[in-house]
């Protein structure tokens, strides 16, 4: 296994409780594996007893002392769940963590897809891990610990609506609970697995690249920077949970937490150094910049923090909508291209198009508002320079790399 290149990982959960929906396959079996490792005890709710079982065996098989249990359970049933839950309490106690993994999909337009599996794709998507976190939290605060991790995608994605909007509607749910959970010890975040070729991911994936008018061996190489095996990405989702108290209230993906733990490197996922024609010069120049675009998003990003619970959370929407995004995956994006380009690595440019575009647009709707609440006319002038700068500096990273010729 992919964990066990880091021996002092072993047993570090020892005795945690864990339950984990939707494990009898996929990133979630593989996460349970990984949890299994780490020593803790997991309880696998799974709607197929075949997989569930599958799950329970397989992995029993490779510990003396077996450490998961199958609970046969359909999510959408809160009946089922109120079992479920007693039964947990009575036999283990809260679990530690509450990892809400279990999901269906479906793909198709918006006014294609029967309103029926819009109401099932909530139930389980959104409404099965609301339960779960109210049916638990009670007892979590009576011994403040714990932690409530949440599955998170890519956001508004076209013919993946019925999906997306529930696992769009869990980030929200995420982050309000990390507020009403401030000086506590108990935390909550969310994390995506990035493009995993599981076999409901590829089947999806064939109907949203044919929607969308390309194959899907061009819609995983746009994507190929984002793709994972099944593996690395339950063993990113495991070792989240060792991470809880730093991840508290953000959205964090499976390649950040296996870069964390040193698993990945950024040569696993980016492109070697291109061939760019430029002198020493030059590079250093495009590396400064680099530099200031990140000091400036980081001033800007504590300066939110700062804010007070409603402005911030208003601006981090504002953020994410224009950003595809959140604001904490952003840092974590630009300090991974400010590495990557101080070591001499100005591909990584390239790779982040897309991105550098998008805070370009971020910073010019900033601008675009400024004009309309600025009215102290020297103010105005003054942070219109600031901004602009902040937009040079973009500019001027695309162009003397030549991933743009002007902008």
């Amino acid at each position: 296994m992919l964990i066990e290149n880091k021996q002092e990982l072993k047993n570090v959960l020892n005795g945690k409780i864990i339950l984990l929906t939707g494990a009898g396959g996929g990133i979630g079996f593989e996460a349970a594996k990984a949890f299994a490792y780490m020593g803790a005890k997991i309880i696998i709710a799974e709607i197929s007893k075949e997989k569930g079982e599958f799950a329970e065996n397989a992995i029993n098989a490779m510990y003396d002392m077996p450490p998961v249990k199958f609970y046969d359970i359909d999510l959408t049933d809160e009946k089922q769940m109120n079992n479920m839950v007693d039964y947990i309490i009575k036999t283990y106690g809260c679990p530690d963590v509450i990892f809400n993994n279990a999901t269906i999909t479906k793909m198709g337009a918006i006014d294609e897809v029967d309103s029926s599996f819009w109401d099932k794709s909530y139930a389980v998507n959104l409404k099965a891990p609301l339960l779960l976190t109210q049916k638990f939290l009670s007892l979590m605060k009576q011994r403040d610990s714990g932690t409530i991790v949440f599955i998170s995608s890519s956001g508004a994605s076209p013919y993946m609506g019925a999906y997306e909007v529930f696992k769009t509607a869990q980030v929200e749910l995420c982050n309000t609970l990390a507020m009403e959970l401030e000086n506590r010890n108990i935390f909550t975040f969310t994390i995506g697995p990035g493009l995993v070729k599981t076999e409901t991911a590829m089947r999806s994936i064939e109907i949203v690249a044919e929607s969308m008018g390309m194959s899907t061996a061009d819609f995983y190489a746009m994507n190929s920077q984002h793709i994972l095996d099944v593996e690395s990405a339950g063993v990113g989702f495991a070792l989240s949970v060792l991470n809880a108290k730093i991840y508290h209230g953000q959205e964090v993906g499976s390649i950040q937490v296996l870069m964390d733990y040193k698993l990945l490197e950024n040569d696993d996922i980016l492109p070697k150094r291109q061939n760019i024609n430029l002198d020493d010069s030059s590079i250093q120049i495009i590396q400064k910049h680099t530099a200031k675009i990140l000091e400036t998003f980081e001033e800007q990003y504590n300066g939110w923090r700062n804010m007070n619970v409603f402005e911030r959370q208003w601006v981090l929407r504002d953020f994410k909508k224009v950003m595809s995004l959140s604001a904490e995956q952003a840092l974590d994006k630009l300090k991974s291209i400010n590495k990557n380009m101080q070591s001499g690595n100005l591909a990584v440019v390239s790779t982040e198009k897309a991105f550098f575009i998008k805070l370009t647009e971020y910073w010019k709707r900033q601008l675009k508002l400024l004009q309309g609440y600025e009215k102290n006319k020297d103010k105005l002038n003054e942070n219109t320079q600031i901004i602009n700068g902040w937009i040079m500096d973009i500019n001027h990273v695309l162009i003397q790399t030549g991933v743009v010729e002007n902008l």
